[in-house]
C-alpha cells in the first residue's frame, strides 16, 4: 500500500507541499484539512484589495480547490477541522460534514498558520472594529466601508497591516488616525526608516498617535469612538491590526514541542520531536541566517519554500526548509520601506557581535538622469569580523534593493565583500555607486577610522 502524507492547513506551507509531494511521488496519497473554504491564497494582496487596486477577491487565489482536486490530484478537504493529533497512533482526529473521524497518516504537515492577536480591548465586538488575516476578514472590511461610507478611521497599530490600511482606508475619502503605542511605526525596520516612513504618512494626511496605548472603542452597535487612557475621537471603522501569534495549540497539546518562541521548533527539515510529524509557515520557527539560531518571523516566502522543501523530503527527496534574514517591503502610499537580518544592535550585542551602522542618503539613478529619487540605506555589521548583519532601506524608488543585501547575508559576506560587489550600472537604473555599495564604502570607513 502507498504512504499517506496529510497536510493540516490549505494555505501557503500546506499546498506547497501537498503540490510537491504529489508530483515528486505520483504514488503517494496526499490528503489536506482545511478548516476553512479558502486555499492557497494571498493573504499580502488582501489590503489592496480593500483599497480597490484588486477588484475581486478571487483575484487573490493562486490555484483554486478545483485545480488541486483535479489537474494535482489532491485529496483537498475544506470545511475540515483537525482537532487533535495523536502521534503515537499517528492519527489525526478530524470534524467536517457533521461527523468526526480519525485519519492515519505515515506523514504529517502541521501548517496551521497564525492569527491576528486580539489585545483585551473594550468594545472588540462592536461591529466595524475588525483585524485582517483572512480573506473572509478583507471581504467584511471591504464590505463595510463600501456600504457605510465611514468618515474617519482609527487603525491600532503601527506595523504592516496597519501602515498598509492606513493607505487603503485613505483612498476611499476617510480620515486615518493611527495609534502606536511604541515610539516609532514599523519597529522592526529601524528608526531611520520609521523616521522617512512617518514624516511621508503625515503628508498624506494620516495623524500618527505614537507612543499612545489605545485602551479600546466605544458605540452603541457600532464603533463610534477610540477610547485612550484620558480621551477619545471619533472612528466610524476600526482596524486591529497589533501582530499575530502562531497558531501552535494543537501541536502543543499533541506533545509536538513548541521552541522558545512559541511556535513549533523544528529542524533543518522542518522535523519537529515525532519523526514523521513535520511543520512550516507562520505557526513553525526557522533558523535565523545571521544569528544560527531559532526565530519566528511569518512571511509567504518562509511558508511556500519550507512547505516546498519538506513535500520533496516527504517524497523521498531530503531538502533543507533554508535559513530566514527576515526580509521584508511594505508600500506606504507611494513609499517603499523594507529590511533584512539584524538591525537592532542590542539584539546583535545578545547574539555575540560588536555592532557598528552608517545612514547614509543617495540617489537612485545618476544625478543628471530624470526620475530618481533618494533612497536611504542603513547597513549593521560586525565590528570584529567586518561581517555584514543586516540592512534597510527607504525611498519613493528603489526599495527592492534590499535583496542584495539579503543575498549578501545569505553568502555571509563582509561589508568588503559587499562594497566589490560588481552591481549593473546605466544612468536609468543606478548612479556607478549603487546605494548599496555607498553605504558599505562608507561602513567600511568606519572600521578603518578605529
Amino acid at each position: 500500500m502507498s504512504d499517506t502524507f496529510v497536510v493540516i492547513g490549505g494555505d501557503a506551507a500546506g499546498m506547497s507541499a501537498a503540490s510537491k509531494a504529489r508530483r515528486e511521488d505520483p504514488e503517494l496519497d496526499v490528503v489536506v484539512f482545511e478548516k476553512g473554504e479558502w486555499v492557497s491564497y494571498a493573504a499580502c494582496g488582501m489590503p489592496y484589495y480593500v483599497k480597490g487596486e484588486v477588484e475581486d477577491l478571487d483575484d487573490l487565489v493562486a490555484v483554486t480547490p478545483e485545480e488541486f482536486r483535479g489537474e494535482r490530484d489532491i485529496d483537498l478537504r475544506t470545511g475540515h477541522e483537525v482537532v487533535g493529533i495523536d502521534p503515537e497512533a499517528e492519527t489525526v482526529t478530524v470534524e467536517g460534514d457533521g461527523e468526526t473521524f480519525d485519519q492515519p497518516y505515515d506523514h504529517l504537515l502541521v501548517a496551521t498558520g497564525a492569527s491576528a492577536i486580539e489585545p483585551p480591548f473594550d468594545g472588540l465586538g462592536l461591529d466595524g472594529v475588525f483585524t485582517i488575516h483572512d480573506m473572509d476578514e478583507a471581504d467584511a472590511i471591504e464590505t463595510y466601508v463600501t456600504e457605510h461610507s465611514p468618515d474617519s478611521a482609527a487603525i491600532v497599530g503601527g506595523g504592516y497591516v496597519g501602515i498598509e490600511m492606513a493607505e487603503a482606508l485613505s483612498a476611499h475619502g476617510v480620515d486615518v488616525h493611527l495609534y502606536e503605542m511604541l515610539p516609532h511605526v514599523l519597529q522592526p525596520f529601524g528608526d531611520a526608516v520609521a523616521e522617512v516612513v512617518e514624516d511621508y504618512l503625515r503628508e498624506q494626511g494620516v495623524k500618527l498617535h505614537l507612543d499612545t496605548a489605545v485602551s479600546g472603542f466605544e458605540g452603541a452597535e457600532r464603533v463610534e469612538r477610540v477610547t485612550l487612557d484620558d480621551e477619545s475621537h471619533p472612528a466610524e471603522v476600526a482596524i486591529v491590526g497589533v501582530g499575530v501569534e502562531p497558531n501552535a495549540d494543537l501541536a502543543a497539546d499533541a506533545g509536538i514541542e513548541l521552541g522558545e518562541t512559541g511556535a513549533i521548533a523544528t529542524d533543518e527539515y522542518g522535523r519537529t520531536n515525532y519523526e514523521n510529524v513535520y511543520a512550516a509557515g507562520d505557526c513553525a520557527e526557522a533558523r535565523h541566517v545571521v544569528t544560527g539560531e531559532p526565530d519566528h518571523v511569518p512571511l509567504a516566502l518562509t511558508a511556500n519554500r519550507a512547505g516546498r522543501a519538506i513535500g520533496g523530503t516527504v517524497a523521498g527527496s531530503p531538502e533543507p526548509v533554508g535559513e530566514i534574514a527576515g526580509t521584508a517591503i511594505v508600500k506606504a502610499f507611494d513609499l517603499g520601506a523594507a529590511r533584512t537580518g539584524l538591525l537592532d544592535e542590542e539584539r546583535a550585542r545578545d547574539a555575540g557581535f560588536h555592532p557598528v551602522s552608517v545612514t547614509i542618503s543617495a540617489p537612485t539613478r545618476a544625478h543628471y538622469y530624470p526620475g530618481g529619487a533618494e533612497l536611504t540605506v542603513t547597513l549593521l555589521a560586525d565590528r570584529d569580523s567586518g561581517r555584514l548583519l543586516g540592512g534597510s532601506v527607504v525611498g519613493r524608488e528603489g526599495a527592492k534593493r534590499i535583496d542584495t543585501v539579503a543575498t549578501a547575508l545569505r553568502a555571509g559576506l563582509t561589508v568588503t565583500e559587499l562594497r566589490n560587489a560588481d552591481l549593473a550600472y546605466a544612468p536609468p537604473f543606478s548612479p556607478v555607486w549603487d546605494p548599496i555599495l555607498t553605504a558599505a564604502k562608507v561602513l567600511e570607513g568606519e572600521f578603518e577610522s578605529e
